[in-house]
């Protein structure tokens, strides 16, 4: 939120900012806590991307945690400095996970396999190159939400034809923490001007983070169930210390 407040990355250049006062907590930090709650969403895809390894999932989830991984990056860049640069490394890696979500959930049944990937990448390279050029705030948020919608009835299809109770549950959370996630970035997007008049800022940007880490992680782990189940690995849905779910499986010993 702009004030008179200065720091380190001085005026602000980003086409957005958020309801949270800027370098309040730190003279190097613009918004602290929309920058650190970004962390438990860079500790959620590392622990998908050493499962991933771990058990020698297809390339492709470990492509995708490392793609959650480089968005918790970027949001921390864009909110630690505000600046229109940094803003892109935080829009652009948004883009691009989108981009491999609709790939993991639609290459299974694509014909000419070959040509998806190619047209997604040729895609995502276009648009990084158009938003650095032209500053479309709208544009994008319109833009990001059409890539959302597009996974929307895929991801329904793969619940409805799994039957693992476990497996289920952990899509239930996907959609669960979309909502909350969702209703925090209204909440902070829209009543701004009610919450600065309070003495304590609940903070929605940062909260939307923190969901949205989860949401990547369960949306993540029933898709690596899925496609587990599509190669015939036995897949199951196991929890690490009794909390976290992760899939496990077994791989048939020709593979």
């Amino acid at each position: 939120m702009e004030d008179e407040i200065s720091g380190f990355w001085g005026p602000v250049t980003s086409t957005t900012e958020w309801c949270e006062k800027n370098y309040v907590n730190s003279f190097y930090i613009a918004e602290f806590y929309n920058t650190m709650s970004n962390v438990p969403c860079f500790l959620l895809a590392l622990i998908g991307l050493i499962n991933a390894l771990g058990q020698r999932f297809e390339k492709r989830f470990s492509i995708l945690h490392i793609s959650n991984m480089t968005l918790a990056i970027g949001s921390m860049l864009f909110h630690a400095t505000l600046q229109h640069v940094q803003q892109q490394c935080d829009e652009t890696p948004m883009v691009w996970e989108m981009l491999l979500y609709i790939y993991i959930l639609y290459s299974p049944d694509w014909h000419y396999r070959s040509t998806m990937p190619i047209f997604l990448f040729l895609y995502g390279a276009a648009f990084a190159v158009a938003h650095s050029l032209i500053r479309f705030s709208i544009g994008f948020k319109v833009h990001y939400i059409i890539l959302c919608l597009l996974c929307i009835p895929r991801m329904y299809k793969y619940y409805i034809y799994t039957q693992d109770i476990s497996a289920k549950r952990v899509a239930k959370l996907y959609v669960v923490t979309l909502c909350l996630a969702g209703l925090w970035w209204l909440f902070d997007r829209l009543l701004c001007g009610e919450i600065s008049k309070w003495p304590l800022n609940p903070q929605g940007h940062a909260l939307w983070h923190v969901l949205m880490g989860f949401n990547s992680y369960f949306a993540n782990t029933f898709l690596m169930f899925c496609r587990a189940q599509q190669r015939g690995w036995a897949p199951k849905i196991v929890r690490f210390m009794g909390v976290l779910p992760y899939v496990k499986i077994e791989k048939p010993k020709s593979q």
